[in-house]
């Protein structure tokens, strides 16, 4: 298949630093750029194809990136080693520090990827595959794929074939593919997305998120996601959030240079009586109790 990406790409602070990498494939464009970007470096990317970033190295303490414009200082998350970006979802990114940085991009054309993953998930079940994000920073397997992509990328010494398939092994194991006998449409959350939605929270200091953006970090719709999101975990999304908001006061409380009105401030409660109200709610005592016992302990 004959393919010419197409993207926007705007960026400022960012250049590369050696020639940039490309080899075109069967309905994929492979890209390898070795750059680096000085502090308060911006960008913004959009393509009406699905695209598979992979860092070569650690970048999640130097970008971040958001989903909307001027969305940095509310919804911002450090930027992942691996994301699969569905096609015509817009990123914005923004550097804390100046950092070096190489990464390979793979430019997908939609069809491509259907006719990979159709013959053994269903034309149904392929779409809705990507339709989902991916992002997730320990990836040793697909870092593997992705070095041996780049060679092939950089100085090809095979048949495109072999470039082709090392493709389609990285776009299989990054993309969020129900286990087998697991039904993507009525089998709840998978693992993958569980696992997207805690990073997500986690990224937040004060671990709070509206049910709309933890439906949009899933590719789910509001009233769906609140459906499926209780079948997989017995919880209200809220429930869970507040669960996980709570258990990282106890974190905080085994810090004995914070106060109990410290840790409520951290994770965003009204005041240190909001927090104590929600605390024994969820674990049953007040925070000081809980503090007081795992001291003796």
């Amino acid at each position: 298949m004959s393919y010419l990406h197409r993207m926007t790409c705007r960026t400022d602070g960012i250049r590369a630093v050696a020639p940039v990498c490309w080899r075109g494939l069967d309905g994929v464009a492979s890209v390898y750029w070795q750059a680096e970007a000085q502090a308060g470096a911006t960008g913004y990317y959009l393509s009406p194809d699905p695209r598979i970033v992979f860092f070569l190295n650690d970048v999640s303490d130097h970008i971040l990136i958001s989903n909307r414009d001027a969305g940095m200082a509310a919804h911002a998350r450090p930027m992942m080693r691996a994301l699969y970006v569905p096609a015509g979802m817009p990123i914005w990114s923004n550097f804390t520090g100046a950092h070096h940085f190489a990464h390979l991009d793979l430019h997908i054309h939609r069809d491509r990827l259907l006719r990979f993953l159709s013959p053994s998930l269903g034309a149904s079940d392929a779409l809705s595959v990507l339709r989902r994000p991916v992002e997730i920073q320990d990836a040793p397997a697909l870092s593997v794929l992705a070095g041996l992509l780049v060679d092939e990328v950089s100085q090809p010494a095979r048949h495109p074939v072999f470039a082709e398939n090392l493709v389609g092994s990285i776009a299989t194991g990054l993309l969020d593919i129900p286990p087998q006998g697991q039904d993507s449409a009525s089998g709840g959350l998978t693992p993958a997305q569980m696992r997207r939605l805690t990073a997500r929270l986690h990224a937040r200091q004060d671990r709070r998120m509206t049910v709309a953006e933890m439906a949009a970090a899933v590719g789910l719709s509001e009233s769906w996601f609140a459906a499926v999101f209780k079948q997989t975990t017995g919880q209200t999304p809220l429930q869970w959030q507040l669960a996980q908001r709570i258990a990282q006061a106890q974190r905080l409380l085994t810090d004995r240079a914070l106060t109990v009105a410290d840790v409520a401030a951290h994770l965003g409660f009204s005041d240190q009586a909001h927090l104590t109200r929600a605390f024994r709610q969820v674990a049953g005592e007040t925070p000081a109790a809980w503090r007081r016992m795992r001291i003796a302990e």
